[in-house]
C-alpha cells in the first residue's frame, strides 16, 4: 500500500543571526584563549552558513532587553542562563512553532482538513515540558481529543526518520489514517561561549526551525507533487559512540560533536546505505545514477563534502542540502525536512523520480529513507 507525504511546510522564528556578526560577537568574548579565538573564527567562517534563525530575540544585535539573560548588548557579553531558564523559553517559543508549522501543513494538504487528523507525532531534542507539544498541537488546532498522540524526544538530528517511519506504519495498519508529523528544534537556546572545540562548533552551525508533514495512504488529490515513502532502514556504525552526543548540563544542553565525525561517516556511509538499497537491488552500486535526488541532512559542510565524494554524487545533487545549510544552519531533526521541502518546491518533472535521504546522529546512528517524488497526474 503506497503511503505519501501529502504536504510539507516549514517555519522559523523571526530573529535572524548573520553568521559574520555572530562570529565577531563570539570571538570577542572574555575568557577566550588565543587558540579559542582562532577556533571561533575558523569554525564560523568555514561553516558555509550565511544566516540562521533563533527563538532568542536577545541574540539580535538590535535587541535591548531590560534584564538580558542570553546577551547583554551594553557589554557585548554572551551570558549563561540556567537550563531552567532556557527550557522555559523552549516551552513558550517551541509551542508557537509546533502550532504554526502543523497548521500550515494541514492547510496545504489537498483534500485533508483538521477533522481528518487521526495521529499526531511531535519531535524535539532541545527541550522538555508536559503536557507536551503533542498535547499543545491538539488543543491549539482544535483536533479531536481522541487523536492518538506520540512524542519522540532527545534523539537528535536523525529523529525525523523514526517519526516518518512510525507515520507510515500507522497508515499501513489503517488505510484511513492521517498522520501529522512535526519537528521543532530550538538549538540556539543552548549556545554558550567556550574554548572547547565541540562547543564552539555548536555555536557556529546550529539554528532554530520547524517542519511539519501530513502523511496518509489516502488517494492523491490535486496537482501538487507528493513524496511516496517507500523504505526505511537504520544502521549503527561500529565506531563513533563517543564522537557525537547530547547531554544535559546546568547551563543548557551540551553538544559533543567530534571533529572525526565526518571521517566516520565517510568510512561507513556505503555500508549504511546497503540495507536500504538492497530493498531495490537495481539501485545498488556506485555511482548511484538511478537515484535522481539526494536529501542529505546537512550536519555540517565537511559532512556534505565527504558524502558527495564517497558516493560520487554531482555538485547539483547536493545543492538542496548545501542551500539549506547556507540559509538556515543545522536545525537538528527538522533540517532534512527542509531539504525535502526545497526539492518539492522546485519539482517540475513529469515523471517519477527517486530520492535517497540520510541523517546522522548520536550513536553514530545513520537513518536512511528511499522515497519517490510523484505527481497525481502520473
Amino acid at each position: 500500500m503506497p503511503v505519501y507525504m501529502r504536504s510539507l511546510e516549514t517555519a522559523v522564528p523571526q530573529t535572524i543571526l548573520v553568521q559574520q556578526q555572530a562570529r565577531d560577537v563570539f570571538a570577542s568574548q572574555p575568557g577566550l584563549t588565543r587558540l579559542g579565538t582562532r577556533l571561533v573564527s575558523t569554525c564560523f567562517d568555514s561553516a558555509a552558513i550565511d544566516t540562521r534563525y533563533t527563538a532568542v530575540a536577545e541574540l539580535s544585535l538590535d535587541a535591548r532587553a531590560e534584564n538580558p539573560q542570553f546577551f547583554d548588548p551594553e557589554t557585548n557579553r554572551v551570558l549563561s542562563p540556567s537550563t531552567k531558564v532556557r527550557n522555559e523559553i523552549f516551552a513558550t517559543e517551541a509551542t508557537k512553532l509546533f502550532v504554526e508549522a502543523g497548521k500550515a501543513a494541514v492547510a496545504q494538504a489537498p483534500g485533508i482538513d483538521l477533522d481528518d487528523i487521526t495521529h499526531v507525532i511531535t519531535v524535539s531534542c532541545t527541550g522538555f515540558f508536559n503536557p507536551g507539544p503533542d498535547y499543545k498541537v491538539v488543543r491549539a488546532l482544535g483536533l479531536n481529543p481522541a487523536v492518538q498522540r506520540y512524542h519522540l524526544g532527545f534523539m537528535g538530528c536523525y529523529a525525523a526518520f523514526p517519526a516518518l517511519k512510525a507515520a507510515k506504519q500507522f497508515c499501513v495498519a489503517d488505510p484511513a489514517a492521517v498522520v501529522l508529523v512535526i519537528c521543532v528544534e530550538l538549538c540556539s537556546l543552548h549556545v554558550r561561549t567556550s574554548n572547547d572545540p565541540d562547543t564552539i562548533m555548536g555555536s557556529a552551525i546550529f539554528g532554530d526551525g520547524a517542519a511539519a508533514a501530513v502523511v496518509t495512504a489516502r488517494e492523491l488529490q490535486g496537482p501538487e507533487p507528493a513524496i511516496r515513502l517507500d523504505h526505511f532502514e537504520t544502521v549503527l556504525t561500529p565506531v563513533g559512540e563517543e564522537a557525537m552526543a547530547w547531554n544535559i548540563g546546568d547551563e543548557g544542553f551540551e553538544m559533543v560533536l567530534g571533529s572525526y565525525v565526518p571521517h566516520i561517516i565517510e568510512e561507513h556511509i556505503t555500508g549504511a546505505l546497503a540495507p536500504l538499497l538492497a530493498r531495490e537491488p537495481s539501485l545498488a552500486g556506485l555511482p548511484y545514477r538511478d537515484i535522481t535526488h539526494w536529501a542529505i541532512h546537512p550536519g555540517g559542510r565537511s559532512i556534505l563534502d565527504k558524502v558527495e565524494s564517497k558516493l560520487e554524487l554531482t555538485q547539483e545533487q547536493l545543492v538542496p542540502a548545501r542551500e539549506t545549510l547556507r540559509e538556515y544552519g543545522n536545525m537538528s531533526s527538522a533540517t532534512v525536512l527542509f531539504v525535502l521541502k526545497y526539492m518539492l518546491e522546485r519539482s517540475v518533472s513529469e515523471r517519477e523520480e527517486r530520492i535517497c535521504s540520510m541523517a546522522f546522529g548520536p550513536g553514530l546512528t545513520v537513518e536512511t529513507g528511499l522515497f519517490t517524488l510523484v505527481s497525481p497526474a502520473l
